[in-house]
């Protein structure tokens, strides 16, 4: 190894290793206010509020519940029909309300067990199961808005209905009852 003239070593130093360490020193100290900048800068913007247009129903058929004792009509009314793939996924999600005389209808192609659940629905509903041959098959009353819980048909059905919570019990509807549709 060489021998190094002490002036070259002193000037390595100072001007080699020191312009290394002040750099880095540079850039946290750059970085720090670079952060500072920036969180100033955010909390000074207002937050934007992003609208979404809301969904409104669309009377796309009418709906009546006969009681299968007497036949006797129980309540008729309008609907949406749920039957691609978009709209039996979506549902009634993202509405703040449904009024009392409205339902939503899933149509499906086969008969098979249904699976809902009520995630980003803001309104509780009852759901009523109907089989392939337009009677009611099971319920699920009062399911609650948000709750992501599997809300089972029980049995293979073709047919969802959804309506507003507590209208199946002020209904007296039970499992035999019959559905008839019309869609427009």
């Amino acid at each position: 190894m060489e021998d190094a003239d002490p002036f070259v070593l002193v000037w390595r130093s100072i001007f080699g290793i020191l312009p290394m360490v002040m750099i880095k020193s540079l850039k946290i100290v750059a970085s720090f206010f670079i952060g500072i900048l920036t969180f100033q800068s955010c909390k000074d913007e207002p937050k934007k509020i992003i609208k979404t247009e809301a969904i409104v129903f669309t009377k796309e058929g009418e709906l009546s519940v006969f009681k299968q004792k007497t036949d006797s009509l129980v309540t008729t009314f309008d609907i949406e029909i749920a039957e691609t793939a978009y709209e039996t996924e979506t549902g009634l999600m993202y509405r703040k309300s449904m009024a009392q005389n409205r339902g939503m209808l899933f149509v499906s192609p086969t008969v098979r067990m249904h699976n809902f659940y009520m995630k980003n629905t803001e309104f509780p509903l009852d759901l009523i199961f109907i089989k392939d041959d337009l009677t009611i098959a099971s319920f699920q009353e009062n399911a609650e808005p948000f709750n992501e819980a599997t809300l089972s048909s029980k049995v293979p059905v073709k047919y969802v209905l959804e309506v507003n919570a507590g209208l199946v019990q002020q209904w007296g509807l039970e499992v035999g009852d019959k559905v008839i549709f019309e869609k427009l």
